[in-house]
């Protein structure tokens, strides 16, 4: 089951820091997914509770039309609706790249 107050928590303590990550997302980051690993877990291979979606080996225009979902609260969730805010189109387009570009877990279930 998903903690929410551990995401909220979670998700200030990123928040807080998101601003000067955004300003600086042009350095040579070889993970830009350091915010969404938090939830999503590193490379967005292992989420950290069962309703959080793996995002490793999606679809790169799935990827952009969700994060601008979130923005524009056209789809909602509490936590995501914060972080997409934050994101300019560069960051959501670098994202949607960098983890559609991750192997996908091979493991059936």
């Amino acid at each position: 089951m998903l903690d929410v107050n551990r995401c909220l928590h979670v998700l200030v303590l990123l928040a807080t820091g998101m601003s000067a990550a955004a300003a600086d997302h042009h350095a040579e980051d070889p993970k830009p997914d350091a915010v969404c690993a938090a939830c999503h877990g590193p490379g967005g291979k292992q989420p950290i509770a069962p309703d959080t979606p793996r995002l490793a080996g999606q679809e790169y225009d799935y990827l952009i039309q969700a994060l601008v979902q979130y923005r524009n609260g056209a789809r909602q969730n509490p936590i995501m609706d914060a972080m997409a805010k934050a994101l300019t189109d560069e960051q959501i387009r670098d994202l949607a790249k960098f983890f559609s570009e991750q192997a996908g877990l091979t493991e059936k279930y």
